[in-house]
């Protein structure tokens, strides 16, 4: 994992932006969450501690996480967004059942961006991969 949350929040406090305890809140969350949670989910877990934050407030807060480069945005499709704070150099298993993402470690595939530039003339800035299937919980049989 890379930043901790302190050393995150010192970095935005020096490109001026004020902490609240609401994102220190929502950045703890998901620096601590293995799970690539939604904002809807980030607020169901927050709003008993916070009830005054709206759905509204952990989408302005995630977006500033994610310009200031401490958080990854994951698209996929029609679905919400999920949101990453690991940025290290990892792959997703995503559960085409219950939609569960984890995390697996495999080498960047740096070969494959400079085919990609080779091929395409691109100059290549990054690229995702997700392999999809049943999480072990789905592929249970059931009885």
């Amino acid at each position: 994992m890379g930043a901790t949350v302190e050393q995150a929040l010192e970095q935005l406090k020096n490109t001026g932006v004020r902490m609240t305890p609401q994102r220190h809140a929502i950045l703890s969350f998901l620096m601590n969450s293995m799970t690539h949670p939604t904002a809807d989910e980030i607020y169901k877990s927050l709003s008993p501690a916070f009830p005054s934050m709206s759905v509204a407030t952990i989408y302005n807060n995630l977006r500033l996480f994610v310009d200031a480069g401490f958080v990854r945005e994951l698209t996929y499709g029609d679905d919400s967004s999920r949101f990453d704070a690991d940025l290290s150099e990892h792959y997703h298993a995503i559960c085409r059942s219950c939609g569960k993402i984890v995390d697996f470690d495999y080498p960047p595939l740096t070969e494959v961006e400079a085919e990609a530039s080779r091929q395409t003339g691109f100059k290549v800035e990054g690229h995702r991969m997700e392999v999809y299937g049943q999480c072990a919980e789905c592929a249970r049989p059931r009885a």
